[in-house]
């Protein structure tokens, strides 16, 4: 199974983007499709090889040894909508001296799955976000936003400049208003549901299941769902 750079549904892609970019109305019909064996194999071979391992314990390199057979299972679950994404393992990193962030490490499967799902959902949605957003987003970075903030202020009359953040958004974002957003863009049901299999996943801390009724994983796919906000 050949690595290609530009696989099959790469071109895909480039054609979902030029229809959304064209048509800020159009809805797309068939999307879960996309997922084949070349393009997972891609995903995989997109990862960063280092990551910290998931709930499966298996890095990259273990995964590498049986990648035809792993990626053949991998397809024939994702196609017979048996497919079932693993809970992320909770881990907390300093936010400031006082307080701790917590990151959702996905399991490898997990992340290929999510490499794919955010590369379809990045062609529809890149066409649709404000050139002005700059978070999370190909080809864009803090630095872009400050020098375009910078270059603001210096050619407008600017008396003030505000900085807002939301509290605790990506642990308490609805499940239910996410989903009905994507619909506004996405009618592929095989879509829809295998990306609500990913929110409801849950997560492991402290060797406990924890089930999930609002919220998204930062470190993951759902977090990949919020870029240009």
């Amino acid at each position: 199974m050949p690595y290609t750079e530009m696989g099959t549904t790469q071109l895909k892609l480039s054609l979902i983007a030029g229809h959304a970019a064209r048509d800020k109305k159009m809805q797309f019909t068939s999307l879960a499709h996309l997922l084949d064996k070349e393009f997972l194999v891609e995903c995989f071979n997109s990862l960063n090889r280092n990551k910290a391992k998931g709930v499966d314990n298996v890095g990259w390199y273990e995964y590498k040894e049986g990648i035809t057979e792993n990626i053949e299972s991998l397809f024939e679950r994702l196609k017979g909508k048996k497919y079932k994404p693993l809970p992320a393992r909770r881990v907390y990193i300093p936010k400031s001296e006082k307080e701790k962030r917590p990151l959702g490490i996905s399991a490898i499967e997990n992340k290929i799955v999510e490499k794919g799902i955010s590369a379809i959902l990045q062609s529809i949605y890149e066409q649709d976000f404000s050139k002005m957003s700059y978070g999370f987003r190909p080809k864009r970075n803090c630095h872009q936003a400050l020098n375009e903030l910078d270059d603001q202020i210096m050619r407008n009359p600017i008396n003030h400049i505000v900085e807002a953040d939301i509290k605790g958004f990506f642990d308490n974002v609805s499940h239910e208003l996410l989903i009905k957003f994507l619909e506004i863009r996405i009618k592929d049901s095989s879509m829809l549901q295998l990306i609500t299999k990913f929110l409801k996943a849950g997560y492991i801390d402290n060797n406990l299941l924890v089930t999930s009724e609002k919220g998204t994983a930062q470190g993951g796919l759902c977090k990949a769902l919020h870029k240009g906000e």
